[in-house]
C-alpha cells in the first residue's frame, strides 16, 4: 500500500516514535492526525511536522486520554470530520514505569495495562468496521521488545506489550480475507522522552540486561515500521537482535533465561559493592 493521499491517524504522536511517524507519513502525502494528552505538546509537533513538510496537508491535532474510551472516540471523529474516513491507524501510545515488582503499586500495574492495551483496543473497535465495509486499511500496533520477553523491572509494562501480540495475531486471522492488513513493531530502546522518564526508575539490572541491545533513534524506527507498513508485513523487528528473538525465542528460552539471570546478578553485585 502507500501513504499517498490516506488519512493516518497516530495516537501519543506529540513525541518520540509516534511523532517521527507523522512526520515521515506526512512527507509520504499522508492526511495526518494526531491524538495525545497534552495539547502543548501536540501544538509544538504539529509545528515540527509543517515545518519539515510546508506543503504537507494541514495536521489535525486532538487532545485525549487514549485510557479513557469516550475521549479516543471523540478524537477520532474529530479527526475523521478533517481528513475522512481512518484508512492507517498506528496506536503508538504507551508508558512504562520499571521498578522492584514488590515495591510498584498496583495502581502503576493498571495505569500501564489501561494505556497500553486497551488504549490500543478502543480505537480498533472504532475504526476496523469501517475498513472492513470498504475492503481496504491498516492498523499498527506499537508493541516493544519487552512484548516478546519478559525482562527484569518491567512487570507492569511486559505484560501490557505481550497482550498487544495476543490482540495482534488474533486480529490478523481475522481480517485476513478483508482487504484490512494488521501489523505489530517491536521496538528496541529507542531515544526519546519516555526512555528518559523510564530511566528514572529501572533498576540496576535492568539498565544492564537492555544495554547490550544498542539504541535507536525514532527516526530510524519510524522508517523500518512504515516501510513494513506498506509492504503489508505482519511483524517488524527492528535490528538483528529483535529479529532472531522473535523467531527463536521459544527455542532459546532457557539460554535467554540463564543469560538475564547472570547478567542481573554481576549488575546486582555492582550496584552493592560500588564497582561496574
Amino acid at each position: 500500500m502507500t501513504l499517498q493521499d490516506q488519512h493516518v491517524l497516530i495516537t501519543g504522536g506529540s513525541s518520540g516514535i509516534g511523532l517521527e511517524l507523522g512526520r515521515q507519513a506526512a512527507a509520504a502525502g499522508a492526511r495526518v492526525s494526531l491524538v495525545a494528552r497534552d495539547s502543548a505538546k501536540l501544538a509544538a509537533a504539529r509545528a515540527a511536522i509543517h515545518a519539515a513538510q510546508p506543503a504537507a496537508a494541514d495536521v489535525v491535532i486532538v487532545s485525549a486520554d487514549v485510557a479513557i474510551e469516550a475521549e479516543i472516540l471523540a478524537a477520532l471523529q474529530a479527526a475523521e470530520r478533517v481528513h475522512g474516513p481512518v484508512d492507517v491507524l498506528i496506536t503508538s501510545a504507551g508508558i512504562a514505569r520499571p521498578g522492584y515488582f514488590e515495591e510498584v503499586p498496583v495502581a502503576v500495574f493498571e495505569r500501564t495495562m489501561a494505556v497500553n492495551y486497551f488504549g490500543t483496543l478502543y480505537p480498533l473497535k472504532a475504526v476496523v468496521p469501517g475498513m472492513r465495509r470498504r475492503g481496504r486499511g491498516a492498523v499498527v500496533l506499537i508493541s516493544s521488545g519487552a512484548g516478546l520477553v519478559g525482562l527484569f523491572g518491567y512487570t507492569p509494562y511486559a505484560p501490557s506489550k505481550f497482550a498487544l501480540r495476543g490482540l495482534a495475531e488474533a486480529l490478523r486471522g481475522e481480517l485476513k480475507s478483508t482487504g484490512v492488513s494488521v501489523t505489530i513493531v517491536y521496538p528496541p530502546d529507542t531515544d526519546t522522552p519516555q526512555l528518559v522518564e523510564e530511566n528514572l526508575t529501572k533498576p540496576v539490572e535492568t539498565k544492564a540486561l537492555t544495554a547490550g541491545g544498542g539504541l535507536w533513534t525514532a527516526e530510524a524506527v519510524a522508517r523500518v515500521t512504515l516501510a513494513g507498513v506498506q509492504r503489508g508485513r505482519f511483524a517488524i523487528t527492528p535490528g538483528f537482535q529483535l529479529t532472531a528473538l522473535a523467531w527463536l525465542h521459544s527455542v532459546i528460552a532457557p539460554v535467554l533465561n540463564w543469560s538475564f539471570d547472570r547478567i542481573a546478578r554481576k549488575a546486582r553485585r555492582g550496584a552493592a559493592t560500588g564497582s561496574p
